[in-house]
């Protein structure tokens, strides 16, 4: 008897985390919760209904991308890199790195490239943004490192002509432990300047022409 109600149970978390994932590419949403949430909703399913996990969801953004967006979201992925890779050469002095979806490749068109950067004086970050003559505003942000630490950190947004940035300004030694992924709870993959230079350099040699680096305009 129990046996049919595990398998629907299965099938509408599976419907969940795929009308879940829709949302978040096609609308642009970057709250998991709220995703989830929403679909639970369009489907019906009742507020007490067992949501799936973030990493459910992921699953689910990564194969709808493969189905209805592959060509599309190769390009848009690497411009994201591409534009990722700029704003660290900008901010080099603070060993930035790239995090999120822009680095695990599963982000959508409207995903903000977000950075961990380093520095003792997050002041230091809004200086060089300054300098630049790059708009920006401080932000606060919350990173969970451990189940029983949460930290508040300071950061900046700031944008170029498409593509809006999230950085996180960590202590300089925040660098040897890197928070825990809202998605799967394990620490957030970093990368580093090199990295993300090789990723670039991977989509490049995957296209048909060369390809060739227009100056960034910041605002």
């Amino acid at each position: 008897m129990t046996r049919p109600r595990a398998i629907r149970g299965d099938d509408i978390r599976r419907a969940l985390a795929q009308e879940a994932a829709r949302i978040m590419v096609e609308h642009g949403v970057d709250d998991y919760l709220f995703a989830k949430r929403k679909a639970a909703e369009r489907l019906g399913a009742g507020e007490h209904v067992a949501l799936p996990k973030n990493s459910e969801v992921e699953a689910a953004i990564v194969e709808y991308q493969r189905l209805f967006a592959s060509e599309t979201h190769e390009g848009q992925l690497a411009e994201q890199r591409r534009a990722a890779l700029d704003a660290m050469e900008l901010l080099e002095e603070f060993d930035p790195r790239l995090v999120g979806p822009v680095l695990t490749g599963t982000a959508t068109p409207h995903q903000e490239i977000t950075l961990h950067l380093f520095s003792d004086s997050p002041e230091a970050v809004s200086f060089r943004l300054m300098d630049a003559g790059i708009k920006y505003r401080v932000v606060e942000k919350r990173v969970k490192m451990n189940a029983e630490r949460v930290l508040q950190l300071p950061g900046v947004s700031f944008e170029n002509e498409e593509f809006a940035f999230d950085a996180v300004v960590f202590p300089k030694d925040g660098i040897r432990q890197s928070p825990l992924s809202p998605t799967d709870g394990k620490p957030m993959k970093r990368a580093d300047r090199t990295e993300v230079e090789m990723l670039v350099g991977e989509a490049a040699a995957n296209e048909d022409d060369a390809f060739e680096v227009s100056p960034t305009s910041w605002r």
